[in-house]
């Protein structure tokens, strides 16, 4: 017999991270009911462009021109061999499309577990929308995300959800990227890596490291969140003081970390196997690219050339990193081991998949998509 005045030994459960915070759904329409006031406040009270805003846009297209400029030597001579592209049996080209293909599809999937409330098509057309306007636009990438939460929250998608979800989204995508030099520690390690490669991956290696740490604070704790949003929010108020001062950030920051934790904390391994897919399906092109035309490289060396060119397409100046990724690639190929002929041309094949060919299909979805959700201004 069971002695009654014992108690069962407790069951032991093995910790899941990041575990969301238990919030009844009441609670949870609440904040993102906050979230979307919010957010509607913001686009009501938000000012006119200024003169110094036109200011800003002038500067900012007279920096991609001298950047064109200096850059256009390499991207010249790597769009000039488009005819070599004959070259290259066609069925690699199948390949390289099924491989980018899936790479999008990938980023669909991240971005479908964070905003939630919406649909596959929804989703994956107003993506390729926004990725084929941040590579026709200087700066793209915050310009790419303002159109795509427009195009989200035109058809109906929650806008506090849909704002902090694609923000998850972004930053876990790119996190992961910060992370595939790991997968290249050996080459590393023995000394193979051209000190130029080097010195970008340590630079990689300390924004993951910020990343990761300062991720889980601001997770596991809402004081340093707090703080940041009553500095940002004193800054504000000091730099601006003829407009209405901000109140409230420090709250808000808080309730949309929750918000993202609880949307993408159930799901973190879907969306993170998602976003490595993603990652390493863009760089399969890449490999495909150099075995087309007959190029041979340490795998390592291409993968640690591979993430070189992705954070130098961060630099938000021109459209999608033109230029930049362009020379920087034949460049960090070519010390890979690649011949110059053969870098030259395996970027361009490259790029026509991951760059040049979702800008027409973006084009065509955004059509798409306002014929079936048009714009409410």
């Amino acid at each position: 017999m069971t002695d009654s005045g014992s108690d069962p030994a407790p069951t032991r459960r093995r910790p899941v991270w990041p575990d969301p915070p238990a919030v009844s759904p009441e609670e949870q329409a609440r904040l993102e009911a906050l979230a979307e006031q919010e957010l509607e406040e913001a686009e009501r009270t938000a000012p006119r462009r200024t003169t110094r805003q036109v200011l800003r846009i002038v500067v900012l297209l007279t920096l991609v021109l001298l950047t064109l400029y200096v850059l256009g030597p390499g991207l010249v001579e790597v769009l000039s061999s488009a005819p070599r592209l004959r070259e290259i049996g066609w069925w690699w080209f199948p390949l390289m499309l099924v491989l980018e293909a899936g790479s999008f599809a990938c980023m669909w999937v991240v971005q479908w577990i964070a905003v939630r409330r919406t649909d596959w098509w929804q989703i994956s057309t107003s993506q390729l929308a926004s990725n084929a306007f941040g590579r026709v636009v200087p700066g793209g990438g915050a310009a790419a995300g303002a159109l795509q939460y427009r195009m989200l929250v035109d058809a109906g998608a929650p806008k506090g959800t849909t704002a902090t979800g694609l923000t998850a989204a972004n930053l876990l995508t790119f996190g992961v990227l910060l992370g595939l030099p790991v997968l290249a520690v050996p080459a590393i390690l023995e000394g193979r890596v051209d000190s130029a490669i080097r010195s970008l991956l340590v630079w990689a290696a300390m924004i993951l490291l910020a990343l990761v740490a300062g991720g889980v604070v601001l997770v596991v704790t809402d004081s340093p969140l707090r703080w940041i949003g009553s500095m940002a929010q004193r800054t504000r108020n000091r730099l601006r003081r003829s407009r209405p001062p901000m109140t409230g950030l420090p709250d808000r920051l808080v309730r949309e970390r929750d918000l993202i934790v609880r949307v993408v904390g159930a799901s973190w391994k879907r969306a993170l196997s998602a976003s490595l897919g993603k990652a390493l399906l863009d760089f399969g092109v890449l490999l495909v690219a150099l075995e087309a035309v007959g190029a041979n490289s340490a795998l390592s060396l291409v993968l640690l050339s591979y993430v070189a060119a992705q954070l130098l397409a961060q630099i938000p100046i021109t459209p999608g990193g033109l230029g930049f990724v362009e020379a920087g690639l034949t460049g960090f190929l070519a010390l890979a081991g690649v011949s110059g002929g053969d870098a030259v041309l395996a970027t361009l094949a490259y790029r026509l998949f991951s760059y040049w060919l979702p800008i027409p299909i973006g084009g065509f979805c955004w059509w798409w998509f306002r014929r079936r959700h048009p714009s409410t201004g």
